[in-house]
């Protein structure tokens, strides 16, 4: 049985038995639960048609958050892609990132969302693999199979650093659902074992120290837009691999350092909403519009 305590052990158990990372996860879950194989990706498949469901929700023009702070901006970004015919990054990237943007809306108005891996970060992997699906057509099966990767990187991550802002910083929310996402899209593409291990470890460098600092406390700014920019630091960080680019620092070792640099951050960086961007005098006005002003 696989004990998901590093990178490199998934990577071996594959390479070792000539398999994708997907397949020897699958079947070792299947084992752990004792249940049949395909009663476990039936649930994974499940979780895959929420992400699309969320997608087509959140895009909707009148969603708005519980708060009132966000909403429509997913709406917006789809009626720029229509437009413009795709703006700077191109008809396939934008849509990428309305669908990232769309599942954090969906999750800011309390729709039901994957939590990939968390509810902060669910934007991510929805906008890189349901857009891999809608736009280039993969199988559904493939796409699935993908996601026990990205859950077998995201165990890994959690065992050996965090998943939790408030224990990590964003790296360690969209930092690990770029990763997860970046290696689920290199095995997508057909790349190997060793290279999502590597597109994992980028995508993370990529977002090394990002801090937590939600203002007034909510995931929504600037939570929504940087499940944005982490989805295009996955497909970057696939593509990088799948052109023949390593990661020059292991991933695991990629991996401690992100928890290193999460256990140095200051308490008021670490989604406390007492510094960053949530201390700003906007951040502060925008609080006191949804909860008053303290007395």
């Amino acid at each position: 049985m696989l004990e998901y305590s590093s990178i490199e052990e998934l990577v071996k158990a594959a390479e070792d038995r000539k398999l994708k990372i997907s397949e020897v996860v699958l079947e070792d879950e299947a084992l752990q639960m004792d249940e049949p194989a395909e009663a476990v990706y039936k649930r994974m498949a499940d979780s895959f048609k929420v992400m699309r469901e969320a997608v087509v929700k959140g895009t909707d023009k009148d969603l708005r958050s519980t708060s009132g702070l966000t909403g429509g901006d997913a709406y917006r970004m789809k009626t720029y892609r229509e437009r413009t015919g795709g703006g700077l990054m191109g008809d396939f990237m934008t849509g990428a990132v309305s669908r990232a943007i769309a599942v954090s809306e969906y999750n800011a108005a309390m729709g039901r969302i994957v939590a990939t891996p968390t509810a902060g970060s669910c934007g991510i992997m929805p906008g890189c693999l349901v857009t891999m699906y809608e736009e280039r057509g993969f199988e559904e099966r493939d796409v699935v199979m993908s996601m026990f990767t990205a859950a077998a990187f995201g165990m890994v991550i959690a065992q050996k650093a965090c998943i939790a802002g408030a224990q990590g910083g964003c790296q360690a929310e969209c930092g690990s659902a770029s990763g997860m996402s970046a290696a689920a899209l290199t095995e997508l593409m057909g790349g190997s074992p060793r290279q999502c291990g590597d597109a994992c470890a980028i995508a993370i460098q990529n977002q090394m120290g990002l801090v937590c600092d939600p203002v007034a406390g909510l995931v929504e700014i600037p939570c929504i837009k940087r499940n944005a920019s982490g989805c295009m630091i996955a497909f970057s960080a696939a593509d990088m691999c799948l052109a023949g680019m390593v990661s020059e620092i292991p991933p695991d070792e990629v991996i401690i350092a992100m928890k290193n640099v999460g256990d140095a951050l200051p308490q008021s960086l670490r989604e406390t909403a007492l510094g960053g961007l949530a201390a700003t005098p906007t951040a502060i006005k925008l609080k006191e519009k949804v909860f008053g002003k303290e007395k």
